[in-house]
């Protein structure tokens, strides 16, 4: 049975991460470059001028696609704990995991069916 001190370690690091991001936030603030021109700021990327205008509307497919991708990459991470203790878990572990995937590939597929991972229709 776990106690509140037993979470102390966690605070401490959690406490310690937001305050060297405040810190660094706030300091660079102060310390960073505040020249302010034309050429500065142009937008740029790797050294070629600018072209037309940057807010060109990108097609809602291309951010749909994405979206998929992290959802479906993301879903392989959630194997890792069942790898590292498949043993442990014995067959109630692999019966989660196969609801899990169960889960997933009726997500995949109704992406499919729906017609999002196609370019051209």
């Amino acid at each position: 049975m776990s106690t509140p001190v037993d979470y102390v370690p966690i605070l401490i690091q959690a406490a310690v991460a937001l305050g060297f991001v405040v810190t660094v936030l706030v300091v660079t603030h102060f310390l960073g470059p505040n020249l302010k021109g034309k050429k500065k700021n142009s937008n740029w990327e790797c050294g070629i001028e600018e072209v037309g205008n940057a807010r060109f509307p990108i097609s809602i497919r291309y951010l749909l696609t994405a979206i998929l991708f992290m959802l479906f990459d993301v879903e392989v991470i959630f194997f890792y704990p069942y790898a590292v203790n498949f043993k442990a878990l014995q067959a109630d572990g692999l019966i989660a995991v196969i609801v899990f995937v169960a889960f997933f590939l009726t997500g995949f597929f109704y992406v499919l069916k729906k017609g999002a991972l196609e370019w051209e229709k």
